[in-house]
């Protein structure tokens, strides 16, 4: 089974004048856009650096056990260049306008980088959410808030990047960072959003209400292509009005969320359906919020990551590191909390839970009663799902 890697060493001697950018050209830099570019690429738009560049300068100043040296799924982003500098499709890449934020007191994570493209295109691409409990916190404001601080510095950096710029633009980002390219899409301004070609979300989380019912998202919309592996976990948090395009992955369950193991058929994905666990979470997911006021969605996540901090969990990293012992560690630390917030701590989690043990009951009876009817049996399951 291929993959992005795959994709380079193959396709990679052909030039953009031969094949088109396309779908995984998109996924590809999106993923590289994981890469720490810090002190090596500038903020300034009109420096571009070429790819060749930034890779040799990157390994000068980081060892390859240093970047190994860590739990995320996506420290192999930078070794995508190395290959990349050897292929004549993007061997003449160039990158420019790197920004990276981290704020813990207004509770961002924002990064982002754009490439200039040798059909003299750009391609900005937002990160996804890093190792920092910050940026994962932000990603769970995003229940609550029409904007988190994130979104907004997604759309202020397509504003301020290329509100005087005439080339024309592709937006994307995986994860989080699909969120924001398609929030930024909708909100820059108007003569930015006319000359956007195309906005990729890999495998992003949705949007509240409020958002896909403005004008400037359905706008944009027909120019969304959203991807997300089959039994995507993360593209069915919230709501779109995207129709999402679902490919095979090497992985099961939450690991297919690492866009590495996402399968490539020639200048394609390999696409296959939506899996029916996907389709259990959907639902649930939608059920468990629509039960729970801004107020609660905000204490609960105020709650729990504040639980989370203190215990010395300010990383994925430091998490994973800790094992059973950080868990049982964070577990104690609820009995201190006050009664209020222990029991609102609870009451979520056995809200969830309850959504998720439903949607699958629900699940299970109606593939029982689609196999009596192709079997052309009785259907003698009665038992009614209070809703």
């Amino acid at each position: 089974m291929a993959n992005i890697y795959d994709y380079i060493k193959w396709r990679g001697d052909l030039t953009f004048d031969v094949d088109p950018f396309n779908e995984v050209d998109n996924l590809i830099l999106a993923e590289l856009a994981y890469t720490d570019f810090g002190g090596i690429v500038s903020s300034d738009k009109n420096e571009p650096i070429p790819l060749k560049d930034v890779c040799a300068k990157f390994f000068e100043m980081h060892t390859e056990e240093e970047i190994m040296d860590t739990v995320m799924s996506v420290k192999v982003a930078p070794f995508l260049m190395k290959p990349m500098v050897e292929s004549n499709r993007f061997k003449k890449l160039k990158l420019c306008a790197y920004v990276n934020e981290i704020d813990n007191d207004t509770q961002i994570q924002f990064s982002a980088v754009t490439f200039l493209l040798p059909d003299n295109t750009y391609y900005v691409a937002y990160r996804g959410t890093d190792s920092s409990m910050i940026g994962w916190k932000e990603d769970f404001n995003m229940s609550y808030l029409y904007e988190t601080p994130g979104q907004k510095a997604a759309v202020m950096y397509l504003n301020d990047k290329f509100k005087r710029c005439r080339k024309p633009l592709r937006v994307g980002g995986h994860s989080k960072g699909g969120n924001f390219a398609v929030f930024a899409a909708s909100f820059c301004l108007k003569s930015i959003q006319d000359r956007i070609i195309n906005v990729y979300s890999n495998d992003g989380p949705g949007f509240r209400d409020e958002v896909i019912n403005a004008p400037g998202y359905n706008n944009i919309l027909p120019r969304i292509i959203s991807i997300a592996p089959e039994q995507t976990l993360v593209s069915v948090i919230q709501s779109n009005k995207l129709k999402n395009m679902y490919v095979k992955s090497s992985k099961k369950g939450i690991e297919q969320h690492d866009a590495t193991t996402w399968q490539v058929l020639g200048n394609k994905f390999e696409y296959t359906n939506k899996s029916a666990e996907s389709e259990v979470v959907d639902k649930a997911m939608h059920d468990w919020l629509l039960g729970i006021s801004d107020e609660k969605r905000e204490k609960f996540v105020d709650i729990l990551f504040d639980l989370l901090m203190a215990g010395g969990v300010n990383t994925t990293d430091d998490f994973v590191a800790g094992g059973i012992k950080k868990i049982t560690d964070i577990l104690r630390s609820i009995k201190e909390l006050d009664k209020e917030d222990q029991e609102l701590l609870w009451s979520v989690f056995g809200r969830l839970s309850e959504s998720v043990e439903k949607k699958s009951y629900e699940h299970i009876l109606n593939i029982a009663k689609k196999k009596f009817k192709e079997l052309e049996l009785p259907n003698f399951i009665s038992v009614k799902i209070e809703t």
